[in-house]
């Protein structure tokens, strides 16, 4: 029995064969670089934002525990209550309107008390670090300042009073956990707004109180004392292990989707790896050979070839890494706006480990079968491959499962989602194994087809089922290829769509808030005098958060769910109430009867058919809201369908009068001027004569949503791009594979007297035949993922441009014809007699 060849000795071969620029294995290279670049720049990037949110939380919340009330303060044991705990710092935060001379500002006022910051510091662009402003003065955002007109000492007017521009805000330590806001904040002193008369009952308005706990406790454990202690009392809280939910549900929906992204390019990119390998042991065939009838064993081929390969894989895997480093710098710049993430870079051991040990399993799992497979044909066999193909190696299946084992424990144990994770990997293989089935079809048909009586057609058709096709390796690679193509178009086009329809082009000129109900006939009247053919519509306004629901005898207390179900937003927190005797314009009626006019009955409630559909609340069901620390019940009467199109007033829940109309409130307005109309003029009135009330100009927040939506939209698209990019350098490999294995085919058909012309009419026919046998495959799977990612991890509407995906998989297999034809022009520079002599 032969000896095997120590590892130095294999080694030494390997690295004499192993081309310096790595000739050969080069797709290896690319499709690792790729695939572990995606994944070590996703794995880098959302660790950085996630450690941010963990270290900074106490300064990202502004104390250790939040809790939050609308439209009223504490009472004197609610705040004793807190105390218990630790240092306290309250305030209030509302919209209000800034003014100084002709110009005017909507504002998100944060009235702050002596105690504000517990944690952090406000830093101001001239360097002071200061906590609250003293009484009448102000710490105003730069966007504030600029709008108003003003510099830093000059006074202004909020409400009913005139404060000094003290400073201008460089960083402020909570900002984040304050959420999406209607204007530039300034910050006043606590009792501010009382003084500017812009608190009063019904008015819009949050009390935020923070607490410092010392010692140190656990926040969980406080919130479950204070529910239980004021079951009824309305509380919203936040943690600082949740900082800004909105940030924590954004980083973790991102991060699914980037990881699922990065798994997808290494799935693509196993593929190309897989096809790679095959080449390049196609191309080493002679030398194998060689080496066998010098007396290497099957063994020592194994060592020897998968040295290079894994020199190739260490290589590619590196460069991917250190890709993923050099690119988080500029994807922490495009998200600094919307989340806490440092600039520079990032290193974080644990997920380049991760990137890297996918990477090389991967490859492990995909260069298998060929390796394998190479190491133990006769060495007469190997001379004749040209012509009689390797037969498959069951070694292999071995490896190959044990590779995938591998691969699935490690996406199973470092998922945050493993079922998500679970579902992609089924997907994947449901995949792998359809696409196999499809070439397999293909080939079976091609084979029982009639003859064409065209010669480049019958040929064309031929090659999909002779020995040594490669319909089955291209078919999987063009699906894959493909179906990237149309996942992308899939995506970007679905949130172009939620940006058209969640923020539409025409929307109304102003909101106005908090328009006392005694004023409502002199706030027409003004609007009207300066504008006679101004839109108006108003509404009562109220806040409150949902308690429970379901039928009477079984109602569900929301602060008893482990968890919202999906799609059930309102349930979360604090939402936008209101009453009326008429269905509200832009929505419909699905289902129920809505009550009268002047109705006096049962209590009634109109639901959202999309919310009701998530939480599973029917008609005839009961919802029990809490306004202003009092609960009030009514019967779910009937569900609408909203138009969110319309941004006018939509809200989830209308009730009827007799159930919110006691209760004190304001009134909100929007205001739609005709085309043209200069909203100065409007705008100063307003304020004048309504200093409690807010007025927001639309025009900003929908830029303001836009731009969020916009860099949401870019990072799905550069990340998808990833997939891509792997898709394509598959494609290219595959072919590449295919015109090495079509050498032979290509010289005997040149010996007989074919043309370069008829030689390259059969490739563009076979790979346009096969590309289209494809096209709806790609398109339905391409879709299919394009919906799961938008509609289940980024919870939008599908609303995918149809069209332009049609077109995206035009474009694809436009790519494929013009790859397919590229890659054919080397055949015809092949020499038959050197050609003939090598077979």
């Amino acid at each position: 029995m032969a000896r095997a060849l120590p590892l130095a000795t294999a080694w030494a071969i390997a690295r004499r064969d192993l081309n310096a620029r790595f000739k050969g294995l080069r797709l290896l290279l690319v499709c690792l670089f790729l695939g572990t670049g995606a994944l070590a720049a996703i794995g880098t990037l959302t660790g950085a934002i996630e450690s941010e949110l963990e270290e900074s939380g106490q300064i990202l919340l502004g104390g250790d525990l939040e809790v939050e009330v609308w439209q009223r303060d504490l009472r004197p044991d609610e705040k004793a209550a807190l105390g218990e705990y630790g240092r306290v710092s309250g305030g209030t935060r509302l919209q209000a309107m800034a003014s100084a001379g002709d110009n005017a500002a909507p504002v998100e006022l944060k009235a702050v008390d002596e105690a504000w910051p517990l944690y952090g510091t406000l830093t101001l662009a001239d360097g002071r670090t200061a906590g609250a402003p003293a009484a009448g003065e102000a710490w105003l955002a730069p966007g504030a300042i600029d709008r108003l007109g003003i510099a830093v000492g000059d006074e202004f007017r909020i409400g009913t009073q005139n404060v000094v521009a003290a400073g201008i805000i460089a960083d402020e330590p909570d900002r984040l956990s304050e959420g999406f806001q209607l204007g530039p904040t300034v910050i006043v002193a606590e009792d501010l707004p009382h003084r500017a008369d812009l608190i009063a009952p019904g008015a819009m308005y949050q009390s935020k109180y923070r607490v410092a706990f010392t010692p140190d406790r656990d926040p969980d454990t406080v919130e479950e004392a204070l529910e239980e202690r004021f079951p009824d009392a309305g509380f919203d809280f936040r943690t600082r292990d949740r900082a800004s939910p909105g940030a924590d549900r954004f980083v973790g929906r991102m991060g699914e989707f980037l990881a699922l992204v990065g798994l997808a390019a290494l799935v693509i990119a196993g593929i190309g790896i897989g096809g790679g390998v095959t080449s390049y042991l196609e191309a080493r065939r002679a030398s194998i050979a060689t080496l066998k009838v010098l007396g290497a064993t099957s063994s020592d081929i194994a060592r020897i070839y998968a040295l290079q390969i894994a020199a190739a894989a260490l290589v590619g895997s590196g460069l991917g890494l250190a890709a993923g480093v050099l690119v988080t710098p500029l994807l922490s710049a495009v998200l600094q706006d919307l989340l806490p993430v440092r600039s520079g870079f990032v290193f974080a051991p644990g997920a380049l480990a991760l990137a890297a040990g996918y990477g090389l399993l991967v490859a492990l799992v995909f260069a298998a079968t060929p390796l394998l497979r190479a190491r133990r044909f006769p060495a007469m066999a190997l001379m004749r491959a040209g012509i009689v193909p390797l037969v498959r190696d069951r070694t292999a299946l071995r490896w190959v499962l044990a590779g995938l084992a591998a691969i699935v424990a490690l996406v199973l144990l470092t998922s945050r989602d493993p079922m998500l994770a679970a579902m992609f990997l089924l997907g994947a293989g449901a995949t792998l194994g359809m696409l196999a089935l499809l070439g397999r079809a293909i080939a079976w048909l091609a084979a029982r087809l009639p003859r064409p009586a065209n010669p480049l057609l019958r040929n064309a058709i031929a090659s999909f089922h002779r020995p040594g096709s490669s319909t089955g390796p291209l078919v999987t690679a063009l699906g894959f290829g493909l179906s990237a193509f149309v996942l992308l178009a899939g995506i970007q086009t679905a949130i172009n769509g939620n940006i058209e329809r969640r923020v539409p082009q025409q929307a109304p000129d102003y909101f106005v808030l908090d328009i006392p109900r005694d004023r409502a006939a002199q706030f027409e009247t003004l609007v009207e005098r300066e504008h006679p053919a101004a839109e108006i519509r108003m509404v009562p306004a109220l806040r409150g958060a949902v308690l429970a629901y379901g039928p009477r005898d079984a109602m569900t207390r929301v602060a008893d769910l482990e968890e919202i179900p999906d799609g059930a937003w309102g349930l979360r927190g604090e939402r936008g109430l209101t009453y009326a005797d008429q269905v509200p314009p832009g929505n419909t009626l699905v289902e129920g009867e809505w009550w009268g006019p002047m109705w006096s009955g049962e209590p009634l409630v109109s639901v959202d058919e999309e919310l009701a559909e998530a939480a599973g609340i029917a008609i005839g069901d009961y919802i029990t809201i809490g306004v202003l620390g009092i609960e009030r019940t009514a019967r779910v009467a009937s569900l609408r369908r909203i138009d969110w199109e319309s941004m006018g007033f939509n809200y989830v829940f209308v009730f009827s009068p007799n159930v919110l109309q006691d209760a004190p409130h304001n009134l909100a307005a929007t205001i739609q001027l005709p085309e043209g109309s200069d909203t100065g003029p409007l705008l100063r009135e307003l304020v004048g004569a309504f200093p409690s009330s807010s007025v927001i100009e639309i025009g900003g927040v929908l830029a303001q949503a836009r731009t969020i939506l916009g860099q949401v939209s870019i990072a799905t698209f550069a990340a998808a791009s990833v997939a891509v990019l792997a898709g394509l350098a598959v494609l290219i490999g595959a072919i590449a594979a295919a015109r090495a294995a079509r050498t032979y085919d290509t010289v005997v058909l040149r010996v007989l007297g074919a043309s370069r012309r008829q030689i390259l009419t059969m490739q563009l026919v076979e790979y346009g035949l096969l590309a289209l046998a494809l096209a709806a495959v790609a398109f339905a799977l391409g879709s299919a993922l394009a919906w799961l990612v938008v509609t289940r991890l980024f919870e939008f509407d599908w609303l995918p441009n149809w069209g332009a995906m049609l077109a995206v998989l035009g474009a694809g297999l436009l790519v494929v014809v013009v790859f397919a034809l590229a890659g054919s022009l080397p055949l015809l520079r092949a020499r038959p007699a050197q050609a003939l002599r090598a077979l």
